[in-house]
């Protein structure tokens, strides 16, 4: 029984024994298998989901369709690449899909604002979410590898398979993100030592 569940899925040597068997336990409708590999995976695609959209509720719903998504596909998992960074490919293409969706474009209060209005606000509080706008302020492509390396600590080559690109590709994104906060943080860190 387990032979014919795992014909949906070839192995190319990325995925071992443990996640064979419990890929043929999901993919033959075993419930306490798919609880399994939900436990194993869902708080790391929750961050990944939270850091792109930045709302809870969205990174709920993109957690929820992933699995969805995971679960329905599973059967189809070539084992190009280790379970972890197939189900975070996922992730990523269906947090982009449920913030699109929902076109939800918050617009943060400027600093100063926030800080005259809650004095109790520190300075380290208010940088933090200076930089955590800066972020949301990069272009989708560097904004996502920025998250996925810095941020999750994905590998070059993870973010490569998961968004489709070459390790290459993902570290010169990487270091654009990088330059464009460092080139946004440099006048902030300069008037803090002023």
């Amino acid at each position: 029984m387990i032979a014919s569940t795992t014909e949906g899925f070839r192995s190319h040597g990325m995925v071992g024994t443990e996640e064979r068997d419990l890929i043929a336990r999901v993919v033959a409708g075993d419930r306490e298998a798919e609880r399994l590999l939900y436990d194993r995976h869902a708080a790391r695609v929750y961050r990944l989901a939270y850091r792109i959209t930045g709302d809870a509720d969205l990174a709920l719903d993109a957690v929820q369709e992933t699995f969805i998504r995971v679960f329905r596909d599973l059967a189809r998992f070539e084992a190009r690449s280790t379970l972890a960074t197939w189900i975070h490919s996922v992730a990523v293409s269906t947090t982009q899909n449920v913030a699109r969706r929902e076109h939800r474009h918050r617009k943060a209060e400027p600093l100063q604002a926030t800080a005259a209005a809650h004095p109790a606000v520190d300075h380290d509080h208010a940088l933090r979410e200076h930089i955590e706008r800066m972020v949301d302020g990069l272009g989708d492509d560097l904004r996502i590898v920025f998250i996925m390396a810095d941020l999750e600590g994905f590998s070059h080559e993870e973010i490569a398979t998961a968004l489709g690109i070459s390790p290459n590709a993902s570290r010169i994104r990487l270091s654009r993100a990088r330059q464009q906060l460092r080139r946004a943080l440099t006048p902030i860190v300069r008037d803090s030592h002023d």
